[in-house]
């Protein structure tokens, strides 16, 4: 499996430089405007919540079949309690929104981490890969335990572990490029 899982890897190597491309215009975009980074990130999550919430009502109300559809009603009241909350109360928004980025960045940096031990046989040197989970875990961690200090302060650390993180995964990539699995 892990002679699969490498070669994978190595054959959709320009996906990982794809990806580490993008985090690192993230992070120079976040550094560059921060205040405009957390507003837009609070917008379009209310944006997103309250189409959720308008199309659930609507399926609900278009159903046309004796099927029960008080369930697409009450997932669609709840999502716009939650856009009405977003952008009445954005604040919070941003601090529910920095935890659960850190939530995120921990659970992503260890199941990374699991995956360069996956196939540390097949590829040399998986440190990079090693190091990237390590960032990340290290970057959720600090955004759960400080998310008090300001959302916006945040920003320039997530732009910060956006750019390293693009970087790390840029190397990865190339080192993969030249990966040439054993059959």
């Amino acid at each position: 499996m892990n002679t699969v899982v490498s070669h994978l890897l190595a054959a959709n190597w320009w996906l990982i430089l794809l990806r580490g491309f993008a985090a690192i215009v993230f992070g120079i975009l976040a550094f560059a405007w921060p205040g405009a980074t957390l507003l837009t990130l609070i917008i379009l999550y209310g944006a997103y919540v309250a189409a959720d919430g308008a199309l659930a009502i609507a399926a609900a109300v278009r159903g046309g079949t004796m099927v029960p559809r008080w369930w697409l009603v009450l997932v669609g009241a709840i999502s716009l309690i939650a856009a009405a909350a977003t952008f009445f109360y954005p604040g919070l928004t941003a601090l529910l929104l920095i935890t659960l980025i850190g939530i995120w960045s921990v659970a992503r940096g260890i199941t990374e981490i699991v995956g360069a031990m996956q196939v540390r046989k097949e590829i040399d040197n998986e440190w990079l890969l090693i190091l990237e989970g390590i960032l990340s875990v290290l970057f959720g961690l600090f955004v759960l335990m400080r998310p008090g200090q300001g959302a916006l302060a945040l920003i320039w650390v997530i732009g910060a572990f956006a750019i390293a993180e693009g970087a790390l995964l840029v190397g990865f990539a190339f080192r993969l490029r030249r990966h040439r699995p054993v059959t």
